[in-house]
């Protein structure tokens, strides 16, 4: 009775096992091929400007004094901004 089909049973698992590791394979691929072609680029995004050059351009357009722009510049450089008490 075990036999109706005339599978002996020998090779079958074989069989079964190979297509079950092609379903899973190519389900991999086409998870991966979805996650790769959806993702969004970060590097296309404006590059992030160093602070001495946002800092330049702010006190060319006037949004800073040249006292405020001279004690920032000093900050930045790692100078105290102002002197220390005695």
């Amino acid at each position: 009775m075990m036999n109706w089909y005339g599978n002996s049973g020998g090779q079958s698992w074989i069989a079964m096992s190979l297509m079950m590791m092609g379903w899973v394979a190519l389900l991999g691929v086409a998870v991966w091929a979805i996650a790769r072609f959806t993702r969004t680029e970060h590097h296309l995004s404006r590059p992030v400007e160093p602070p001495r050059t946002i800092l330049d351009r702010r006190f060319a357009s006037g949004e800073l004094t040249a006292d405020q722009y001279a004690a920032a510049r000093r900050a930045l450089e790692g100078h105290p901004t102002s002197a220390p008490p005695a």
